[in-house]
């Protein structure tokens, strides 16, 4: 295990200021690698919100969801597999990550706020993931900031995708638990772009043959 201080810049708790410091010090290669690491915890956490959802959610339910489609940043154009991926610049990458990630703002904070009253047997658990996830979210943009200015301007560019849905998720229990968990669904899904991409990108920089990406 890793001792305290030498804990990687992105996932140490302290201030601000001293982590941009010290994250700018820090080569490109290692802030990919460790910009991955959050990128496959946020994955694997809304992997696991969407099997908790899962567990107690109505039958029925599901034929009212939403198709992906609707999902407020399916406006954004991205690569539908890693073969895709592979064909993107770097900087596009970087920025199409970042693009995603900035999106999630306002709707995990709708998440976290409706999870408290989540009409389900483990909103207490929900409700602490979602709670994780917007931490490792924040820090992630905060190192993909960093990361990005070490790569031109292109990779520093943010398209806008704004999120419409509104703070009230709905008044009886099939509508709450619709609304939820198809805003889980589209984090899921986005969630494995950021981390394919960041991964591609991560693969680029150690200068590994694609097949073995």
């Amino acid at each position: 295990m890793l001792e305290k201080k030498s804990l990687p810049c992105l996932l140490r708790p302290a201030p601000v200021v001293y982590l941009v410091a010290m994250c700018r010090a820090v080569p490109v290669n290692d802030l990919l690698d460790r910009a991955s690491q959050r990128s496959d915890k946020m994955h694997s956490l809304s992997t696991l919100l969407t099997q908790e959802m899962d567990s107690h959610f109505p039958p029925y339910g599901r034929m009212q969801m939403p198709r992906p489609a609707d999902c407020h940043t399916s406006a954004l154009q991205t690569p539908n597999d890693k073969e895709q991926a592979l064909q993107v610049s770097e900087s596009d990458l970087m920025s199409l990550a970042r693009s995603l990630l900035q999106a999630w703002v306002d709707p995990l904070a709708v998440l976290s706020t409706s999870a408290i009253t989540l009409p389900h047997p483990s909103k207490s658990s929900i409700s602490s993931k979602i709670q994780e996830l917007q931490e490792h979210s924040k820090s992630l943009a905060d190192g993909l900031d960093i990361l990005s200015g070490k790569m031109g301007p292109s990779a520093q560019a943010i398209s806008f995708l704004p999120y419409t849905g509104g703070t009230d998720l709905g008044q009886d229990r099939v509508t709450i638990l619709n609304k939820f968990n198809f805003l889980l669904s589209c984090l899921r899904r986005d969630s494995h772009k950021i981390d394919s991409f960041l991964k591609v990108l991560r693969c680029r920089a150690a200068k590994l043959q694609p097949e073995l990406c």
